[in-house]
């Protein structure tokens, strides 16, 4: 009849728990069957990819930013958190023993009114243990499990982030070195223009229009050097703070033309759920919430305690010492507590959908970075092999603006345009080289820069 009436007061509770909420629909996602751009050949990625740039100066950079880095360093520091706050919640599921030992002396007096001196020893040995009979605990464990594998995902994505990040410094670097060899060298050929301006306005053949004009061309390509040099020194500076320097100068390795040669990556879509670590982590954190859902609701049901304590008492007093014990259980069930845990419920079943939007997000976002960078590649490729016959036209009417001017069939402003033009696109077709391999490096981390569940 105690069985029975307790198999009420279970079902009872249970039937205060409303059914568990499933996922919202909208949360799902599907991946497309096939990219917009056509993407490199499919290939697993290396871990170590950097390293298909040759260049043993980057090696150097990327592995001091892989031991020193402060972001990174901070991202250990969580998952060590995490971890100890998962063995915390595991320890849950195992017995609690404690010993408790007293001794004492005193001095009292007896109904005959003669003083009694005694010394006492107690030792008492207890064990507790809270019999998971719903799950409640091991929800909670798990929970706490699956969001320490969520921290070590996302020191992963720190650690790829970080990774790309330096390259893609490295490789602006060496782009805006090339560009200050471009701007000093036309520093140089227009302090030459302007001597052959000079001669000949002295001589009669020029005016000091185009005596001003000249100088104010170089003036303002003198201007483009300290500019330049500013850039290169911030970029340094700011690849110095992620290798865990201080502000510094950086060394240099091979040229960016050099850099263009690495092989494009590729993979289904179907497959970048796997070979990315934020959706892993976004996945992880779906669980975890799950679990503490399971875990709220099941604070509906009773909890049961198993209790035993066992000891003795050595006295002065005593002839012998006494043993003692003790045995228990008890149960705990809620019955009314004005809505509290039914609110829980609700909150816990809040951060369990939110987190799978979160993880329909970060999938989108994925699907997005890849889909930019394989445009990017492509296209920038495309716009670079435009900007060569540019320059090529450029230099070819600058050359033509040259002849005519010294000939006298046209005025030194017409040659002034057309080596403005060349400066513009020459700058532009360098930049665009730095961009195309700044695009290879985030199809590299789109994909999941090697890392693979």
């Amino acid at each position: 009849m105690k069985a029975f009436g307790a198999l009420c007061m279970v079902s009872f509770l249970s039937a205060c728990a409303a059914p568990r909420p499933a996922l919202p629909p909208l949360a799902k996602v599907t991946a497309p069957e096939r990219w917009r751009e056509s993407g490199g050949v499919e290939t697993s990625t290396a871990a170590d990819w950097w390293k298909l740039f040759g260049d043993p100066v980057l090696d150097d950079l990327v592995a001091k930013a892989l031991e020193r880095n402060t972001d990174l360093l901070i991202a250990g520091t969580k998952v060590g958190e995490a971890r100890a706050q998962f063995r915390s919640a595991a320890s849950r599921l195992s017995p609690s023993i404690a010993l408790d030992g007293r001794a004492g002396r005193s001095r009292s007096v007896n109904p005959f009114g003669v003083g009694v001196d005694q010394a006492q020893a107690t030792g008492e040995l207890t064990i507790s243990y809270e019999v998971d009979l719903f799950g409640r605990v091991s929800a909670i464990s798990d929970a706490a499990r699956k969001a320490f594998q969520a921290s070590e995902f996302a020191r992963d994505v720190t650690q790829i982030s970080l990774t790309a990040t330096v390259v893609s410094g490295y490789a602006l670097l060496r782009g805006l070195d090339e560009q200050l060899l471009l701007v000093e060298e036309t520093v140089k050929s227009r302090e030459l223009e302007l001597a052959v301006v000079r001669r000949r306005t002295e001589a009669g053949y020029g005016s000091k229009l185009e005596l001003a004009q000249a100088q104010s061309a170089l003036e303002a390509a003198a201007r483009l050097v300290p500019a330049t040099r500013r850039s290169i020194a911030q970029q340094e500076n700011a690849l110095s703070v992620l290798v865990g320097d201080v502000p510094g100068d950086i060394l240099r390795g091979k040229r960016v033309e050099s850099m263009l040669r690495i092989p494009v990556p590729g993979a289904l879509p179907s497959e970048l759920v796997r070979r990315r670590p934020d959706i892993a982590e976004a996945e992880m954190r779906l669980a975890s919430t799950d679990r503490s859902l399971d875990a709220a609701r099941a604070r509906f049901l009773p909890t049961f305690q198993l209790s035993g304590a066992g000891g003795g008492v050595a006295s002065t007093l005593l002839g012998d010492p006494i043993s003692l014990f003790s045995l228990g259980g008890s149960i705990l069930a809620p019955l009314f507590q004005g809505g509290e845990l039914r609110a829980q419920a609700d909150a816990a079943a809040a951060r369990r959908d939110a987190a799978a939007f979160a993880y329909r997000g970060t999938v989108l976002k994925a699907f997005e970075e890849v889909e930019n960078a394989m445009t990017g590649v492509d296209r920038l490729f495309q716009e670079q092999e435009a900007l060569d016959r540019q320059v090529a036209a450029t230099t070819t009417a600058l050359d033509l603006a040259r002849r005519r001017y010294r000939s006298g069939y046209a005025s030194y402003l017409e040659q002034l345009d057309a080596e403005r033009s060349l400066l513009e696109v020459r700058l532009q077709a360098l930049s665009i080289r730095s961009e195309r391999v700044t695009a290879a490096i985030a199809l590299y981390r789109s994909l999941g820069g090697g890392w693979t569940r």
